[in-house]
């Protein structure tokens, strides 16, 4: 064994003494006490459908770890689910959670000494959050994707959770009437897992599985399948020799594998989270790398790949048969880093050469793209001096390249989506919604996607644009929408300044977002803002408005300098 197991206490310490009669409490051996001890990091919950089944997939993994001569220690998480804890909440608990379980994790793994973890990774914020973690921590991790739920069928048509997030506002708006939506709900889940779709959770499990922190073949993966159950015993088996090898995070969380995980992102028109939750790992594990830079740089050479819903027709499911993640890889070998190291201990050159596509349809070689221009644009200019990101997807004959428009602000999600429903936004508008960043939600409260979907439900989802400091589900993927513009409206952004009928500019092409007021009358708005008055906030949340930082740092919780 290359490295000493931290587990074992100094002989003789008062520790030492402690926690040896803790653990011979719980029935450990002598022998158990000279294993290295895993941490199975477990956020399962019956508030979500996203984790009733990880007791399940703890226990093998558990097994796994034991048929490789290691002691599982199971330790238990929060359990954030954007659609149950988030959304019901006029604050964001959604943001919130990836570093509140940052932290979580923090205390019970380096708190207690373990020697290595495996983190089962399911909704959306339990990825970026085990990365983080790993990152931070650096003891040897692999994670394990939980897989994703299977879709139901209405009516002889496939129906999953982004058709009920659509009919929902399409019912509030009286498009659709309540019955038929009820009847969707009782059929769209099927099983446990994350949502369907090229959302943020699958989204953010392929992209695992590019930066290397999971087995090769991992991504994405039908909940409760065999091939899941499969995996998470590999992991629980390879994670011992990890320890073993002293294999950790940080030689596997390089630019390189940074650069290649924003390719892959590109590449599948993921969701324009992954950004900010790559740019957070990036920070926590210390390596110098901008993830916005990176996307408007790779975003000239990287085309879409693949068009699984919400950006096209397909399926996730079919993803995974037409080979997920491994063939993804192959067919953007051109374009990676081949060097970069991966927990299973090879190098990424090694397991391409390895995969297959069985499906070139469905996830296309470089030379016969479903787009060529990039699937997610970084917007920079007066109204975003930092950033904003608009996402373009496959369908981006749809998008306008140019769109200048009149500004109506809003700074509550559902005034605005009665004011579309009034139909006192029109076309040629630029919708504002502000007050819903990291700050201001506080933790980026999931408002604005109910606002895309109430545009598309009045047909204005080509005829309008949208803008707002706030967050978007990785579900939303329509027209001119532009979403976590920077710095944002609390900290006095540009965002805060625009007025109603201020003309915003955006093009696409140019990668610019403006305002089109003077310099000095902007300054004169900004002498007459005053005091931001932001919404209540108590408990975690005032702690994190507190201390979040800007979105640069993909929204960490970090020490102001």
């Amino acid at each position: 064994m290359k490295r000493k197991l931290r587990s074992i206490a100094q002989p003789g310490t008062t520790w030492e003494a402690l926690r040896r009669a803790h653990w011979k409490a719980m029935g450990l051996s002598d022998e158990d006490l000279e294993k290295p001890k895993i941490a199975v990091v477990n956020s399962s919950s019956e508030l979500a459908i996203c984790y009733r089944h990880l007791d399940g997939v703890a226990e093998v993994v558990k097994q796994g770890v034991r048929n490789s001569g290691g002691y599982p220690i199971e330790i238990r998480t929060a359990a954030p689910s954007d659609l149950m804890i988030g959304m019901g909440h006029r604050g964001g608990y959604i943001l919130p959670s990836r570093d509140l379980l940052v932290n979580d994790i923090e205390i019970a793994v380096e708190g207690a000494q373990l020697d290595g973890m495996v983190c089962l990774s399911s909704c959306d914020k339990t990825m970026p959050a085990h990365l983080m973690a790993a990152g931070r921590l650096n003891v040897p991790t692999l994670l394990v994707i939980c897989g994703y739920q299977p879709a139901g069928r209405l009516d002889g048509e496939h129906v999953d959770i982004e058709d009920v997030f659509a009919a929902s506002v399409q019912a509030a708006l009286g498009k659709l009437p309540r019955e038929r939506l009820l009847q969707m709900t009782d059929v769209a889940i099927q099983g446990p897992g994350v949502c369907q779709g090229m959302a943020t959770a699958n989204s953010m499990h392929i992209v695992c599985e590019v930066l290397g922190m999971t087995l090769p073949g991992s991504a994405p993966v039908l909940a409760n399948s065999p091939r899941m159950f499969e995996r998470a015993r590999q992991s629980g088996e390879r994670i011992v020799d990890m320890v073993r090898d002293d294999l950790k995070p940080r030689e596997i969380l390089t630019p390189g594998a940074f650069r290649n995980a924003t390719t892959a992102m590109l590449a599948i028109s993921g969701s324009i989270n992954c950004i900010k939750h790559l740019q957070a790992t990036a920070e926590e594990t210390g390596v110098d790398v901008d993830i916005f830079g990176l996307t408007t740089e790779l975003g000239r050479q990287v085309p879409v790949l693949c068009a699984v819903r919400p950006n096209g027709e397909r399926t996730i499911d079919e993803f995974e048969h037409a080979g997920g993640a491994s063939a993804l890889l192959k067919q953007l070998e051109p374009l990676l880093d081949t060097e970069v190291l991966t927990v299973s201990g090879r190098r990424m050159g090694e397991l391409v050469a390895e995969a297959q596509v069985v499906d070139d349809e469905l996830i296309r070689p470089l030379s016969r793209p479903v787009a060529s221009q990039p699937s997610i644009v970084v917007l920079r200019g007066s109204l975003a001096p930092e950033s904003a990101i608009l996402k373009l997807g496959a369908r981006q004959d749809a998008v306008a390249r140019r769109f200048d428009g009149e500004a109506i602000v809003f700074e509550d999600a559902g005034e605005a989506i009665a004011a579309i429903k009034r139909g006192d936004v029109r076309p040629g508008h630029a919708l504002v919604a502000r007050g819903m960043g990291p700050k201001g939600g506080p933790g980026m409260a999931g408002g604005a996607s109910s606002i895309v979907y109430a545009l598309f439900a009045a047909d204005l989802q080509h005829k309008a644009a949208f803008i707002t400091d706030g967050q978007l589900s990785g579900l939303c993927n329509k027209g001119m929408t532009i979403a976590e513009v920077s710095p944002e409206w609390a900290v006095d952004g540009p965002i805060a300044l625009v007025r109603n009928g201020d003309t915003i500019s955006i093009d696409v092409d140019a990668r610019t977002m403006d305002i089109d007021v003077p310099d000095e009358a902007l300054a004169l708005r900004r002498a007459e803002l005053g005091e931001r008055k932001l919404t209540d906030a108590s408990g975690y949340l005032s702690i994190y408005r507190r201390d979040v930082q800007g979105m640069s740092t993909g929204a960490v919780l970090l020490p102001c300098d």
